[in-house]
Formats: C-alpha cells, structure tokens, sequence
C-alpha cells in the first residue's frame, strides 16, 4: 500500500502494520466499550449501598472488585489503543474509537437495561459508515523515524501553543465550572477528558515509537530522557481522564456520556495530530470532503442513539410504511365508512327524540 504526496514522491505504506493497527484498534473498542458498562455496574452497585458517590467526590468504587474489573478492561483496551498507535497513523486509530459506543450502548441495554429502539440500531449501523468513512479519507500522518524527529516537532511553535492552550483552560473549566455547571451538565467531564485526553494521544504515539525503536534493536530509546517524559506524561494524563471520567458516569446516563465523549475527544485527537504531524497539508478536497461526511455521519448516529432512546419506536411502529398503498387505501376506507356509519346513527337517534314533523328546515352554505 503506497501513499503519494502532493510533490509526487511516493511514500511506502506497511501493509502488514496498518491491519495489525486496525485490528488492535477494533479490540480496543470492544474493550473500552465494555469496561464503561462494568464500571456503570459498580457505581450503581455503591449507590444501592449508600456510599459516597463518585459525583460528590467519594471513592467507595475503588474497595468495589467490579470497578476494578472494569478498569482492567479499560486498561487492556488502552493498551491495545496505545499499540496501534505505533503501528498506524493516529488519523487511522483514532476514528474507531466510534465502535466503543456502538459495543456500550449494545451493552448498555441488555446488562443496564437501558433502551435501544429502532432508531438507536440505525444509529449503531450509521456508527461502522461514518467511521469506514472516516479511516477511508483520513488524512495519512507524515513518517516519524525517531524521537529527534518527534523532538523537534514538538517544539514548533504550533503544538507548544496547542498545549499551553489546553492545560490553561482545563483549569479554568475545574475552577470556574466544576463546582457550579458540572452536576448539570455533562460537557463540563467530557470537555476536561477529550482535551486532556489529546495529549495522552500524542503522547502514546511517540511512547510506542520509543518501545518500538528499543525492540527492533534500531536504537535504545530506553535512556532517552524524551521517553520517559511522554511516560510520566502519559501517566498524569490518564489519571486526569479517569478522574473526571468517572465522575461523569455517576451522573449521568452511559448512553450519553460515551458518545459525547467520543465526539470531543475525536475531534481534539485530530486537532493535535494535525498540528503536531502536519498531516492535513496534502489531503486532496475528496479526502477533505469525505473526512468530513464521515464525521457528520458519526454525529447523525450519535443523535439517533441518545436524543430519542426514550421513545417507544420498533419496527411494528413503522410496518403500515411498508405495507402496499392498495392495503393502506382499503383499510382508510374501512375506517371512513364505520365512522360515516356511526355518525347517521347518531343523526337519525337524536331525529327521532325531536319528533318534529312539516317541512324541514333546509341550511345552506355557500
């Protein structure tokens, strides 16, 4: 597989790293989709008991086996999303995080008890197109050989103020915002965990890239001081997201803040893979165009599985659409007639309590 620049050097593509990115990609989904469920589980579970919750700053989850277990398969899931970062572009990886809230709302219904009708299933569906979309017509990140090359790119003006940016207002959104918007509104968790969460991104990119580097034998990344900063980095970065990521499960409904979560943090991942990769620069408008159809078609699945999951809509809702136009037509007459007939006997019940008798009176409408 070979990707073409706009100068027309052709850039060899590895086939066999880009399917062993998409399929840990694909199970990081499945596994971070699920861990959201376990961990619902057990913050109900605390709740029942009358603990602290999460929400209002208690930790009781952490002496629950079951939010463990969650974590667990939060942190396999990381782990497979952090190896296909090292395999593939973060442009490839990052979109099918969307499977993730196809895999928690499927989940969410059968172990939460949480609906899904018919328009949340078009939503699922909807979720695979605009992800094939967006992988198809993603933008292809420019090759990094080394963290000398990683060095110098994150020292560009571009992504130094793409962090200052970042951590300033994460901070103004925990102390302006937190205290008095958080319990009402779930964008405040969401918003903390997607831009913080971009350079946690970023910083699994180039950590894969060091371990990468170090087990090939190419290099001993292992004694670069850069590694151990995009660790540390990485560390601090995640307890940030599951912090606030938690508190936002608490509150509120799965179905809402899984979704939500993937749109922000989709969109700040390729904000700072943009920025610090630089990979939008040779994207013809069809890959523009479909990138962008692609991301709308997400949002469209979102809104089908969250804004009507409360209404009561199945196929047998929608069945007298399909039925033939002659059925649809006979059966409104059926109905016009009964209705035309009832209204006689009415007519002819209340002429015959008037007993009137002569000429009738006759009224004209022109």
């Amino acid at each position: 597989m070979n990707q073409t620049s706009s100068s027309g050097i052709d850039k060899p593509y590895d086939t066999v790293g880009f399917y062993i990115g998409l399929g840990l990609a694909i199970g990081s989904s499945i596994f971070i989709g699920g861990s959201f469920i376990i961990k619902k589980k057990a913050l109900i579970r605390i709740q029942q008991q009358g603990s602290v919750r999460a929400g209002s700053g208690g930790f009781a989850y952490l002496k629950e086996w079951i939010w463990w277990a969650g974590l667990l398969s939060m942190g396999i899931g990381e782990a497979a999303n952090f190896a296909a970062y090292a395999f593939a572009p973060a442009s490839l990886v990052t979109p099918l995080g969307a499977l993730s809230v196809l895999v928690a709302a499927v989940l969410a219904s059968k172990f939460l008890n949480e609906n899904l009708n018919l328009l949340g299933k078009i939503g699922c569906f909807l979720c695979i197109v605009g992800s094939t979309m967006i992988v198809i017509h993603a933008p292809k990140e420019e090759e990094i050989e080394n963290l000398e090359v990683l060095l110098s790119k994150i020292q560009e003006p571009g992504f130094i103020c793409y962090i200052v940016i970042i951590i300033t207002a994460s901070v103004f959104i925990v102390y302006q915002f937190e205290s008095t918007h958080g319990r009402q509104n779930v964008i405040i968790y969401v918003l903390i965990c997607s831009s913080i969460g971009s350079l946690t991104v970023m910083s699994c990119k180039g950590l894969g890239l060091a371990l990468k580097e170090t087990i090939s034998g190419s290099a001993n990344e292992l004694g670069n001081w850069l590694t151990w900063v995009l660790l540390l980095t990485v560390i601090l970065c995640v307890s940030v997201q599951m912090n606030y990521l938690n508190k936002a499960l608490d509150l509120f409904n799965t179905g809402i803040v899984t979704p939500v979560y993937y749109v922000f943090f989709t969109t700040f991942v390729i904000m700072a893979s943009a920025i610090l990769f630089q990979e939008w620069r040779h994207m013809s408008a069809t890959n523009i165009l479909g990138s962008v159809c692609g991301f709308s078609t997400v949002l469209v699945a979102i809104v089908l599985l969250n804004a009507f999951k409360d209404l009561d809509i199945s196929y047998r809702s929608i069945q007298g659409i399909l039925r033939p136009r002659r059925e649809l037509v006979t059966s409104c007459d059926f109905r016009w007639e009964a209705r035309e007939h009832s209204v006689l006997i009415s007519n002819q019940s209340e002429s015959d309590q008037d007993n009137t008798y002569g000429s009738p009176s006759i009224t004209r409408t022109v």
